[in-house]
């Protein structure tokens, strides 16, 4: 199945060498600058980025990432982080294999990083950590039980925490109604143990959008660490009718509307763009006129 929400992550000027970084610590990963900006044309903001790597794309076991190489205007945060699905049957049906990449990735990951939840065991997985990385990017690395169904090597994972609890279930049912085939795969409701205390159990749920398995997780803590465009969710869509469903149905911060860029009422960020961007913006003068657009009409490009 083609991978049609492809995660983007702001990287501030050093998406190439996030992107090696990435393909030398994952397994069955790879890196490649995609497109360059433009020799001439550009803003004063982006006139130092002239000729360099715009977009670099990052494959894990199959899984696309794009790293937008940009200003320090964002950064990612915890709210949307990657779960690294690591199982055993990968590395032949051998757990200890499984477990000694999981922690030689920990360590790579976590240095000048930040450590989330320890690794250890935990009630769901053998094996378990969630770290920040040195370019602010959240990883969670989960040894997967080999008896269990296959999961796709990466699952992107939407916490909702603050002004924002108990919305999970809203985002979920709205972007399920926009991004068929769609629906509720698990959902796993417990209650909290560890402080801080919450009376209300909370509820993890995995999902698919558009046929893509992904997670979301109503957070107790009263968290600092928003939604933003640090890390933004790309939908390539097949046509103008379907780019102006989805940008009407999500878009909910006028001022953030740029380039194909939304906000949606949780906060989260958008990319609603033709499938075949890349061959339109071969036409000339398309990033200038991208760079006027806020939702993106292909006929002007």
């Amino acid at each position: 199945m083609t991978q049609r929400i492809i995660p983007n992550i702001w990287c501030a000027g050093d998406a190439e060498e996030a992107g090696a970084f990435y393909a030398s610590v994952f397994e069955r990963a790879s890196a490649q600058v995609v497109a360059r900006y433009p020799e001439e044309g550009l803003s004063a903001r982006q006139s130092a980025f002239a000729g360099q790597a715009l977009t670099v794309d990052v494959s894990i076991g199959g899984y696309r990432l794009t790293l937008i190489n940009a200003g320090d205007e964002f950064s990612p945060t915890s709210a949307i982080s990657f779960v690294v699905c690591v199982d055993p049957r990968d590395f032949g049906g051998d757990e200890g294999a499984a477990r000694a990449w999981i922690n030689r990735a920990w360590t790579a990951l976590g240095e000048d990083g930040r450590v989330l939840m320890d690794i250890g065991e935990y009630f769901f997985s053998g094996l378990y950590g969630w770290v920040e990385d040195r370019y602010g990017v959240s990883w969670q690395l989960k040894l997967m039980d080999p008896g269990a169904a296959p999961e796709p090597a990466i699952i992107p994972m939407l916490v909702f925490g603050g002004p924002l609890q108990r919305k999970a279930e809203e985002a979920v049912a709205l972007y399920g109604e926009l991004l068929p085939p769609s629906g509720i795969v698990r959902q796993v409701t417990y209650p909290v143990t560890e402080p801080p205390h919450v009376d209300v159990p909370i509820t993890y749920t995995e999902f698919l959008l558009a046929g893509q398995l992904f997670a979301s997780f109503d957070s107790p803590i009263d968290r600092d660490h928003p939604f933003t465009p640090g890390v933004s969710l790309q939908i390539d869509c097949s046509g103008q009718e379907e780019i102006d469903r989805i940008w009407s149905a999500l878009s909910a911060v006028p001022e953030a509307e740029q380039c194909g860029w939304l906000v949606d009422r949780f906060g989260v960020s958008w990319q609603v763009v033709p499938a075949e961007l890349g061959e339109l913006m071969q036409r000339p003068d398309a990033y200038a006129h991208l760079m006027r657009m806020k939702k993106i009409v292909i006929a002007d490009l």
